[in-house]
C-alpha cells in the first residue's frame, strides 16, 4: 500500500495552531490534506473566501494540497435531516458554503452526512429530508466542479443511513453523478459489515476511505483496537480501490495532546504490511 495515498488531516489538531498541523504534515511526507471544518482553524460560516485561499497558499508552501473538507456535522447545529424548517435550511446553507471553499482550496471531495430525524417519526419523513438537501448540496457543488461523498454513520449518531445497502439506496435515490460514498471503517465494523459488503452495494462509487480502529467504535489510531486494519487494506486492494484514505482520529480526546505522535504510529502500521 502506497503511503503517499493516506492523506494528513487535523482530526487531532483542534488544540494546536493550524501551521503546527501543516508543518507536521509535511514532515511527515504527505502530499494530500483531508481538512476537518472545525473552529478555531476552519469555521465554515466565518471562512472567506480569501481565507480559503490563504489556506490553500500556506499549504501549497509545504507542497500538501487539499483533497477533501470535512465540515464538523455531528455534534454541531448542523442537520440536514431537521424537522425544523429553520435549521435545516441553515444546515443546507452552510454546506453550499463548504462547496464554494472547495473550490477556493481546489479541494476535489466535499464529505456529508445524512443527518437524523426525530426518533418517534416516521424514518421515510426524515429520509425525504435528507435526500432532498443531499441532491440540492449535490447538484450546487457539481457547477462548482465538486464531487460530494456521503458516509454511513453509527446508529447512535444518525437514525437514517447505518450502513452499505442504505448508503447504497440514498445515493441511487438521489442520482447525482457527483455524489459518492465513504467507507468508514468504524461505521462499517459497527454495522457487522465487510469491506467485500461496501464494494458489493456501492462498487466503484466508493470515493473515499476513513481507516481507523475501534472496539469496533472509538476512532483510534492503529492498534489501540480490535480492528483488522491490515485485512481491510487487503480487502480494498483487491477490490481494486485507488482513492485515498484518512486517519480519523479522535479516540477519548487525549490524540489532541500529542497528535503527531499517533499520526505516526498509523503510519508506520501501513509502512511495516
Amino acid at each position: 500500500m502506497e503511503l503517499a495515498r493516506f492523506t494528513g488531516s487535523n482530526f487531532a489538531y483542534q488544540h494546536l495552531p493550524f501551521d503546527r498541523f501543516l508543518d507536521d504534515m509535511a514532515a511527515l511526507g504527505r502530499e494530500r490534506l483531508e481538512l476537518w471544518g472545525i473552529a478555531p482553524q476552519l469555521h465554515i460560516p466565518e471562512l472567506s473566501d480569501a481565507g480559503a485561499r490563504a489556506v490553500r497558499r500556506r499549504a501549497a508552501s509545504r507542497g500538501l494540497s487539499v483533497a477533501c473538507l470535512t465540515p464538523e456535522q455531528v455534534m454541531y447545529p448542523v442537520n440536514l435531516a431537521s424537522p425544523d424548517t429553520a435549521l435545516r435550511a441553515r444546515s443546507v446553507a452552510l454546506f453550499r458554503r463548504a462547496a464554494e471553499l472547495c473550490a477556493e482550496l481546489e479541494a476535489e471531495l466535499l464529505l456529508l452526512t445524512p443527518g437524523r430525524g426525530f426518533e418517534d417519526e416516521p424514518v421515510a419523513t426524515a429520509w425525504r429530508r435528507s435526500a432532498d438537501a443531499i441532491g440540492e448540496i449535490s447538484a450546487y457543488a457539481a457547477t462548482l466542479g465538486v464531487t460530494c461523498v456521503l458516509e454511513a454513520l453509527q446508529r447512535v449518531e444518525s437514525n437514517l443511513v447505518n450502513d452499505s445497502r442504505t448508503l447504497a439506496t440514498m445515493i441511487g435515490e438521489i442520482g447525482a453523478p457527483n455524489l459518492g460514498a465513504v467507507l468508514d471503517t468504524v461505521a462499517m465494523a459497527v454495522a457487522g459489515e465487510s469491506v467485500d459488503d461496501y464494494f458489493d452495494a456501492l462498487g466503484d462509487r466508493v470515493r473515499h476511505v476513513h481507516l481507523i480502529d475501534g472496539r469496533p467504535a472509538g476512532h483510534l489510531a492503529w492498534g489501540d483496537g480490535e480492528l483488522p486494519l491490515a485485512g481491510y487494506l487487503e480487502a480494498l486492494e483487491r477490490r481494486g480501490y485507488r482513492g485515498l484514505m484518512t486517519f480519523e482520529l479522535f479516540g477519548d480526546g487525549t490524540y489532541a495532546l500529542a497528535p503527531r505522535t499517533a499520526v505516526e504510529r498509523c503510519l508506520a502500521a501501513v509502512g511495516r504490511r
